[in-house]
């Protein structure tokens, strides 16, 4: 059998992650989305969405890329909210069997008002 193998980042909180008045984590979450949306725009993004109803509240989001686990801490490393401690990537290799796996083209939000929009 055949795999496909893709490169994971799961966002995670750490557990020394400052705290921040709500006008600038809203700030430093459209900064986040605004680099998710331009790897997106990239091409490197082929999935990514936030964690919802979790029992572990440090799991934040999860995103799939066609990029090397190197490359894509490298990106990340960029990303304002893991720039600012909020949050951490843990990079890794995925397989799944060749061709499960079909990815759509679609635009990722660029902040949270673009978001909520589709709601």
């Amino acid at each position: 059998m055949r795999f496909d193998q893709h490169t994971v980042v799961l966002l995670v909180r750490p557990p020394d992650a400052p705290e921040l008045p709500t006008e600038a984590l809203d700030r430093l979450q459209d900064a986040h989305l605004a680099h998710q949306a331009g790897l997106a725009e990239q091409g490197l993004v082929l999935a990514a969405g936030p964690f919802v109803d979790t029992d572990d509240e440090r799991l934040r989001g999860f995103v799939v890329l066609s990029i090397s686990p190197d490359e894509a801490r490298e990106l990340y490393a960029n990303d304002p909210a893991v720039r600012a401690g909020r949050l951490a990537v843990q990079v890794m290799s995925w397989m799944v069997p060749e061709g499960i796996l079909r990815f759509e083209s679609v635009p990722m939000p660029r902040s949270m008002l673009e978001a909520a929009a589709g709601d």
